[in-house]
Parts: C-alpha cells; sequence; structure tokens
C-alpha cells in the first residue's frame, strides 16, 4: 500500500512550524528509515499517517485513502503504529489481551485473534508471557509487547519509532528479523531511529531530515556518504562506514557480510 506526502506542512498550536513542505513516496513494501536529531519533525511526520495529527497545509495519502477523510480507528486498519514509549500504547492486565486488542477493534473473528496474538508473541519471543502483566515486564519487553500488538493486526503499512531503544544485541536481531519479514511480505516498513547501524543494514531506503526539511532521500550507501548533509543534520555514519573511509576505502560496506568481502578483495 503506497503511502505519500504532498507539500506536508504542519504548525504547532504555540506557532512551531514543525514540517515545511515535505514531499515524498513510499511504494508499497519498502523499508524505509527517517533519521536526524531531536526536533527534525520524524515523529510529528510520521503521525500524520494514522491520523494522529493533520497537516496544516498539504495532504498525506494511504492507499486510496487521504488522511484527512479518515478517523485513527479507520487508518489503524492500513497503518500500524509502535510507539517509541510502549507505555503510550499498553493498557490491559495481560500481554495476551494488550496484543489481541487491534485484531478484535478490526473485526477478526476469535480464532483469527487467538492465531494473530500467537504468531506475533512467537515473533517477539514473548510466548512465555502471554498472561503476564504488562508492566511488571521491563522496558525492552514492553516494547516488544507494543510491536507485538501491531504485528497482530497485520496492517499492510507498520510505522516503528525508535524501535532498538533499550533493546540488547538479540532483541535488536530479533527486531531486525522481524523487519525482514514484513519486507518478504510485501508490507511497507517505516522506521524513525537514531541507530544508524541498524539503519544501515535493514533498510534499503534512508531520509534525512532537519528542521522540518528533507536533507537527502536515497540509499544507505549515497546518503551515508554524504558528509555535510549528516553533519548538518547532527547525524553520524554507521561505524562500518566510518571504518571503511579511515582505512581510504572508495567502497561504503553497510553490513559485516559486504565489509568482510571488501577486505578478503583488497587482501587478494
Amino acid at each position: 500500500m503506497e503511502v505519500s506526502f504532498n507539500d506536508v506542512k504542519y504548525t504547532y498550536p504555540g506557532g512551531v512550524e514543525a514540517l515545511k513542505g515535505i514531499t515524498f513516496n513510499v511504494p508499497t513494501g519498502q523499508s524505509l528509515a527517517i533519521v536526524g536529531q531531536n526536533g527534525a519533525g520524524k515523529t510529528t511526520l510520521v503521525r500524520h499517517l494514522n491520523g494522529i495529527f493533520q497537516p496544516t497545509s498539504g495532504t498525506v495519502t494511504v492507499g486510496d485513502w487521504t488522511t484527512a477523510g479518515h478517523t485513527i480507528a479507520e487508518l489503524s486498519a492500513r497503518v500500524g503504529y509502535v510507539f517509541q514509549n510502549p507505555d503510550e500504547q499498553l493498557f490491559a492486565r495481560k500481554v495476551f489481551d494488550d496484543v489481541a486488542f487491534g485484531p478484535r477493534n478490526l473485526k477478526f473473528d476469535e480464532e483469527a485473534v487467538a492465531s494473530a496474538v500467537t504468531e506475533a508473541l512467537e515473533e517477539t519471543g514473548l510466548t512465555k508471557e502471554a498472561q503476564s502483566h504488562p508492566h511488571h515486564l521491563s522496558l525492552s519487553e514492553r516494547k516488544r509487547v507494543a510491536l507485538a500488538a501491531v504485528l497482530a493486526m497485520k496492517t499492510p503499512v507498520v510505522v516503528l519509532d525508535e524501535p532498538t531503544t533499550g533493546q540488547d544485541h538479540n532483541g535488536v536481531r530479533m527486531i531486525a528479523s522481524i523487519v525482514k519479514k514484513l519486507r518478504e511480505a510485501n508490507r511497507t516498513v517505516i522506521a524513525i531511529t537514531h541507530d544508524m547501524d541498524f539503519c544501515a543494514e535493514n533498510f534499503e531506503r534512508v531520509i534525512v531530515m532537519a528542521q522540518g526539511e528533507v536533507l537527502a532521500d536515497s540509499s544507505p550507501e549515497n546518503v551515508f556518504n554524504l558528509p555535510e548533509v549528516l553533519a548538518k543534520a547532527r547525524v553520524e555514519a554507521p561505524q562500518l562506514e566510518r571504518l571503511a573511509s579511515s582505512l581510504g576505502w572508495k567502497s561504503h560496506p553497510m553490513n559485516v557480510d559486504a565489509f568482510v568481502d571488501n577486505l578478503e578483495a583488497k587482501s587478494r
């Protein structure tokens, strides 16, 4: 399901202009990471997708819907949004019920609800916590409950706001695996992240934002080779890119396998 922003501007009630005419499309099934320092407008932008915000001017479309013509409840059938802070999203006394809430609201029958919840809990490593109270879990586990709640809804578009925050190495690998599965299922994934290594390794497209504007929009290899843009956005290139650059390489490896391949090629 294609997502598009057409000259989207947004001004907060206090007069702060958060978005200054954003235009881009996200084709169906694409994985997109949006990066930039705090205050760049990233979260404000993606919260237009589920109707939390409506543009001051311009249009946002999800598939054949203009968001201004639909409620948050209606948009939730198309856009699943995982909040940065899971405590803004979780409310039930059992993990199972939190994860089941979305599918039930979307009118899944109970057999489909059970199946969706079971699958989502397995994907996020939370099967044993199905009957636990969410607020008895750690922050990283609560973030995975919030992720499971969105996965269970099976929306064609999934938005992840800082998905790796608070996660250990295994948690980050699990989330990377989920992003891969979503891509393989042709579901659109849009993530906001400060984790440049996670971004470079798992997303095919990167948008850099600063002060409510798009500074760059391309592949990770291209974006992370724009030092002036990264400096303006106060974003640091991934570790492997920085190491390759310090070694004088012209190539731009975005993951360990690519780095090792380049190293082996230069050793022959």
